[in-house]
């Protein structure tokens, strides 16, 4: 099979599209997918430049979400068969023609998605859903504040927070992001250029009660100030770095909560495990999927072999929702395809 390697680390231009060995026949509890698409995240333009490398055991190649169809299904797994169409969660191996993957990671592609597009679904979904619902238990009526709200899981947790009828508050960098998430939902939008973002979460919601965060040191201090009572702040990314003072006396005179978390190397069963996300998505966030509720939110799509260009406009920062890679030769519309 092909698939993207890395020719060194650096810049886009070290990955290439690549003939590999094929993953082999599933192992028990594992399936086997033909790809169709794959979901591109910071967490690869970090591995790509040696920053992040996958846990121990995973797969070198770039990519921790793809759609395609079941090739094949190993010893003890129930409920699959070659042919399903579904989305998975990975640790690693996403950029390539197939890869296998733990029957408890993987989910059919929801009513009224297409293949392709569901490949946006399952790191924006698993991310969101076990931080700000998991972990952050946010509930109706309550505030969410998302940081980088125009991006692939900002777009997706303005949808689940409606959803569940919560009022939503963005920061992005751009009036055309910021209209976007406008598109989807959110009701405070805020310009983090030019506007203080704890006054104004302040002002008009008295402090958010939980805050999904990719920022990370450089927000800390005035996520704090924005918290809520018995607020709940989440840390899922550090694009403001990794160091900073912590005043626990705010945090302690606010009842406040503080969650720092990672999705890829969180194990595969047991509590907090990727398998009890997986669960939790199918039971309760698919369906809103199903209604219509929720939906991936795609802002561009490169064939694999283009996968450069892709992370080119990933580091930009120039779009908003999620960026796919798809297999040239597969069709997402092909009637063989179906769904459970």
């Amino acid at each position: 099979m092909h698939a993207i390697t890395l020719d060194g680390f650096g810049d886009p231009d070290v990955m290439a599209w690549t003939e590999v060995d094929d993953p082999g026949p599933p192992g028990p509890g594992e399936v086997t997918i033909d790809v169709v698409a794959a979901g591109v995240n910071r967490a690869d333009v970090m591995q790509r430049q040696g920053f992040y490398p996958p846990p121990a055991g995973a797969s070198e190649t770039l990519g921790l979400e793809v759609s395609g169809v079941i090739a094949a299904v190993g010893a003890e797994v129930t409920g699959w068969s070659p042919g399903d169409a579904v989305c998975a969660l990975l640790a690693g191996g996403g950029y390539a023609q197939r890869v296998t993957v733990a029957a408890s990671q993987v989910l059919p592609v929801p009513a009224g998605v297409s293949v392709t597009a569901a490949a946006a679904l399952p790191e924006a979904a698993a991310t969101v859903w076990s931080n700000v619902m998991m972990a952050g238990g946010l509930q109706q009526g309550q505030t969410l504040l998302i940081h980088g709200g125009g991006s692939g899981i900002g777009t997706h947790a303005i949808q689940v927070a409606r959803a569940i009828g919560a009022a939503v508050a963005v920061t992005a960098g751009s009036a055309a992001k910021l209209q976007r998430c406008r598109e989807l939902g959110a009701q405070t939008l805020i310009n983090y250029r030019d506007q203080d973002f704890p006054a104004v979460v302040n002002a008009e919601h008295g402090g958010a009660d939980v805050i999904l965060d990719i920022m990370g040191a450089s927000y800390l201090a005035k996520n704090v100030e924005a918290l809520a009572e018995n607020g709940d702040l989440t840390i899922i990314g550090l694009q403001g770095g990794a160091s900073a003072e912590l005043d626990l006396g705010a945090m302690l005179f606010k009842r406040a909560s503080l969650h720092v978390t990672n999705l890829r190397r969180r194990p595969e069963r047991g509590s907090g495990s990727k398998g009890e996300i997986i669960s939790e998505l199918r039971d309760r966030l698919w369906p809103l999927i199903a209604e219509g509720a929720v939906g991936p939110v795609v802002g561009a799509e490169f064939p694999i072999t283009e996968a450069a260009e892709a992370h080119r406009l990933l580091d930009s920062g120039e779009t908003v929702g999620k960026v796919l890679l798809t297999i040239p030769d597969r069709a997402a519309t092909d009637p063989s395809y179906r769904t459970r």
